[in-house]
């Protein structure tokens, strides 16, 4: 058959046809048309017919007969960039985006002036952040349609996302000379804010400045202006021109407290008198703003720093504003402001109490009888925040007497009783605030994420539920709906119950949506250059770049990292096995209850999996009738079960997948190098052992976990009896600065020597002791020292180091020391579940056995 076969008239016009169809979405149609170009013997094997109904396949959904159809169709005409071009379509569908370039690039082989093949390479290439090609690319489209904007928008930011500003500034230039200009014209006025971000990433702050100048009496966004032109003076050292635009800025908004730290950059402001008359002018001008009375807080000292704080309070809590806390939270850094606020708040409470007013000296009218209740309120979580938790409970349940239906307040026990350490009373208290106004989606939400956290996780879905779609499981709405926060918190709990399948899953699930995210930018590389939203453009872009390093990604992927480790290292997840070591030791009737119990639950479970099978079956059908008539979105993805997650192949294979985007993206965190060394320890990888705790080890050397990974490691290198010579010997050189010429045992010593007031430190120097010298008794009572001059006492190492004790990392500990230890424990944790004996335990006024362990007890990572 010859390479490129030409149609007759008839069948030209079918293949048109079948083109029309495609593009207006028409494909049972086009399948019609191109069913009868392939009857005809002379053309069943036109590759281009071929190609285009393998096409229109994929958008029905029946990729496998697509990718025969496609390939059958480039085998008999490779030299057509018709077939070419479908090809790479079929594999951007699949995301192959380097494949699909591929494609591309043999497409314009044969047609090099295809416009559609070379938007189409264009939007890969800048997908994939292929720049160099990208600016090739719309080179091309330049030189082929110069009257469509697009192609000058377009080349413009492929020198910009180069840093070659000066082209992209003179390309844009041409451009908007060329265009006709409206009286209020937003799309030009975008176009000359985007030119003046390009002079500024330049440095070309002169230039800048002029060209606002120049052009000011076109630009519409006026407050940006503004902006820009006091940040170009402030640049530029122009203070006093900078001071007018900011003060005129503060006139527009008051509140915004980055326009006073740019006027007193602007008036030289570097004492504090200096700064405090800017603000006392201000308070004078705006009477009823927020910032010029809150943010001298930051940096007044003193009497000054205790009267205006005084005044300050007294006004919230005279109009009780709930999140005054919250404002104030940020002096907390420094003790002596903390004894202030505490001595005023004490004091204002007991002038209440006896006078009705916030200070004795004050006259006039006795105080509301709201402002105790605020004071009270404010107590309680200045109290809790120190971790106070006794006084801060007095203070919560007096006002609670006060006005026992304020949301705010049962809100804040909740809260008190988490910090504490006591989930189920903080899950009770919240779902008591959530009782008061169902409506109110934030305090459904805490709920939720409190019963979670108690591993609470059909009641936590049942609660999210009442904002959820109908007809649909909850838990399916919030993996549609992206509902990150949820599917972490469930994750957590999954792993804290021993469920590693379902946490998988959810991390999985976090995972794709960061996947689809990325994804969404296609939808943005057209319509910007269409609307002109330059700057926000580049703002996506780069934020995308940075996407992985979002705290809900690193937490799903860290539980992620946890679980694969623990899944390698227990690799016996049999559940009858499980079943059966657990009734050794159970008597006849335990038994009995035990499997009733058992039958119960899986006659629940199979009622559970049905209802949803019948979802999703509704679902399925809602999308097929969805899809009917349009194109697919993506490849379908593969279903993530529970058990096939928690026993897959290679764990720490997997586990790497969720490592890479955070050593790209989160490589200033130590806990990415910490993981990248547990990951590689078990795999022998000597070098990029080494490698993690160097990186660890420049972003904190004296960090108490990576001391455990130093300490294994340079034991693990000793022991080594298959390492090559040259290995040996760089890893030796690498680690010179850390060990230094002396022994492992006295760099454990030194380094407990060093910390030896810090409690996470003093547990790590003895868990490694007991592993470098087994037979030393020390290593416990090293651990289980909590003298209160010592830092790090908090509940979370305090648990560590419980858990230390009774998994045998100090060694072999007796009850008594262990209940010694949860005794004193008890002491300063007076709530904490962890600590306390059953008896002893306070509980919610409910069945206390529904109430599962603590936080973490369950898994120790």
């Amino acid at each position: 058959m010859s390479p490129s076969q030409t149609l007759p008239p008839r069948e030209n016009a079918l293949f048109k046809r079948v083109l029309k169809c495609y593009e207006q979405k028409q494909y049972k149609n086009g399948l019609k048309f191109a069913k009868q170009i392939l009857t005809n013997p002379k053309y069943a094997e036109h590759g281009e017919t071929l190609a285009m109904k393998g096409l229109t396949l994929n958008c029905l959904g029946r990729k496998e007969e697509a990718y025969d159809f496609v390939k059958r169709g480039l085998k008999n005409d490779l030299k057509s960039h018709v077939c070419w071009h479908v090809y790479g379509l079929l594999q951007r569908s699949d995301r192959k985006y380097e494949e699909a370039i591929k494609c591309y690039r043999n497409a314009l082989r044969w047609d090099k002036d295809n416009l559609q093949i070379l938007r189409d390479l264009s939007l890969l290439q800048i997908q994939m952040r292929d720049l160099e090609g990208y600016r090739e690319t719309r080179s091309q489209l330049m030189q082929l349609k110069p009257a469509q904007r697009a192609s000058w928008i377009g080349y413009g930011i492929s020198y910009h996302l180069l840093k070659n500003y000066d082209v992209s500034f003179n390309i844009i230039d041409e451009f908007r000379k060329c265009q006709t200009v409206k009286e209020i014209d937003y799309e030009h006025s975008e176009l000359l804010l985007y030119q003046n971000m390009l002079l500024r990433e330049s440095e070309q702050y002169e230039r800048a400045l002029k060209h606002l100048e120049q052009y000011d009496s076109l630009i519409c966004d006026r407050l940006t202006l503004h902006e820009i032109r006091g940040e170009l003076f402030l640049k530029l050292e122009r203070r006093n021109e900078a001071s007018l635009i900011y003060h005129s800025l503060i006139d527009r908004n008051p509140e915004n407290k980055l326009y006073y730290s740019k006027l007193e950059e602007a008036l030289s402001a570097t004492t504090e008198d200096e700064k405090l008359e800017i603000y006392k002018q201000k308070r004078d001008s705006y009477p009823r703003s927020s910032a010029p009375k809150r943010l001298p807080l930051h940096f007044l000292t003193g009497d000054r720093f205790e009267s205006w704080l005084d005044e300050y309070m007294v006004l919230m809590l005279r109009k009780g504003v709930p999140p005054l806390f919250v404002t104030l939270k940020c002096l907390y850094s420094e003790q002596w402001r903390v004894d202030v606020i505490e001595r005023l708040t004490v004091g204002y409470l007991d002038s209440l109490k006896q006078h009705g007013r916030f200070r004795e000296r004050d006259e006039g009218e006795l105080e509301l009888p709201t402002a105790i209740l605020w004071t009270l309120c404010y107590l309680a979580q200045h109290f809790d925040h120190l971790r106070h938790s006794d006084r801060a409970l007095m203070y919560v349940d007096e006002a609670l007497e006060h006005t026992p239906t304020l949301i705010e307040l049962l809100v804040c026990k909740a809260r008190i009783y988490k910090h504490a350490g006591n989930l189920p009373m903080a899950t009770y208290w919240m779902d008591e605030a959530q009782s008061l106004d169902t409506a109110d989606r934030y305090v459904n939400s805490v709920s939720a994420k409190y019963l979670l956290r108690c591993n609470k996780v059909k009641e936590a879905e049942e609660m999210c539920a009442k904002f959820t779609r109908e007809g649909i499981a909850a838990m399916d709405n919030l993996n549609e709906m992206q509902c990150m926060w949820f599917q972490t918190e469930c994750a957590s709990s999954f792993r804290n119950q021993g469920k590693f399948g379902e946490a998988l899953k959810k991390c999985h699930e976090i995972d794709r949506h960061f996947n689809e995210i990325l994804e969404d930018q296609f939808d943005f590389h057209t319509y910007c250059m269409r609307k002109l939203t330059l700057r926000a453009y580049i703002g996506l872009l780069r934020i995308e770049d940075t996407l992985h390093r979002h705290p809900f990604y690193f937490k799903a992927a860290c539980i992620a990292i946890e679980v694969y480790l623990h899944v390698y290292d227990n690799p016996l997840s049999d559940d009858e096995a499980n079943n059966n070591a657990n009734t050794e030791n159970l008597t006849a009737k335990e038994l009995k209850k035990m499997r009733s119990k058992q039958r119960r639950a899986q006659k629940k479970a199979e009622q559970e999996e049905e209802k949803k099978r019948e979802q999703q079956e509704h679902k399925q059908q809602h999308n097929k009738k969805k899809n009917d008539d349009g194109e697919l979105d993506g490849p379908k993805e593969e279903e993530l079960v529970p058990d096939k997650l928690a026993k897959v192949a290679e764990p720490l294979e997997e586990a790497i997948k969720f490592l890479k985007p955070l050593q790209s993206m989160a490589s200033g965190r130590i806990e990415t190098h910490l993981f990248a060394y547990d990951i590689y320890s078990r795999k022998g990888k000597f070098l990029l052992m080494l490698q993690s705790v160097k990186r660890a080890y420049t972003i904190d050397p004296n960090n108490s976990k990576l001391h455990l990974c130093l300490v294994k490691f340079r034991k693990a290198v000793s022991e080594a009896t298959d390492l090559s010579e040259v290995v040996h010997t760089v890893i030796e050189h690498e680690t010179q600065s850390i060990y230094g010429n002396v022994d492992l045992r006295v760099y454990n010593n030194s380094f407990i020597e060093r910390n030896n007031t810090s409690l996470p430190h003093r547990l790590a120097g003895a868990q490694m002791l007991y592993m470098l010298e087994p037979a030393a008794v020390q290593a416990v009572d090293m651990a289980t020292d909590l003298r209160p001059e010592y830092t790090g006492v908090t509940l979370a190492n305090c648990i560590a180091v419980q858990q230390a004790l009774t998994t045998g990392q100090l060694g072999k500990c007796s009850p008594d020391i262990l209940d010694n230890y949860k005794n004193r424990c008890h002491e300063l944790f007076t709530v904490a579940t962890a600590f306390s004996k059953p008896e002893n335990c306070v509980t919610p006024p409910t069945d206390s056995d529904q109430h599962p362990q603590q936080n973490g007890e369950t898994f120790s990572p």
